[in-house]
């Protein structure tokens, strides 16, 4: 499992808001049975203009998603089973919306 690939959300309690679990965990901690997330959901769920640099929106086949960052988790990897593409090309943003996450920088 790669740093920044995304999944399918299959929990059909969460998956209509959140369609997609983005991977932040490093590579090193393939070892570990969770992984940590952040859930990928539609603007319009927001309601009012969201803080873009915590919850910056990223291109992903042909629609924006937003990072909802505050809404990070760790949970099984046997849970991430459809891959569905890769983000490391939006690398600076999501790891800037992490460290505003964990240190307000």
């Amino acid at each position: 499992m790669a740093r920044f690939d995304v999944y399918r959300n299959e929990d059909a309690a969460s998956s209509k808001r959140f369609p997609y679990l983005l991977a932040v965990q490093s590579e090193l901690l393939d070892g570990l049975h969770t992984c940590v997330v952040v859930p990928l959901g539609r603007a319009s769920a927001v309601g009012g203009k969201p803080m873009e640099r915590l919850m910056p929106g990223l291109a992903l086949d042909g629609e924006t998603w937003l990072m909802y960052t505050p809404q990070l988790a760790a949970v099984r990897t046997a849970i991430l089973r459809k891959r569905i593409g890769n983000l490391s090309d939006q690398g600076p943003a999501i790891l800037a919306a992490l460290d505003f996450l964990f240190s307000g920088i």
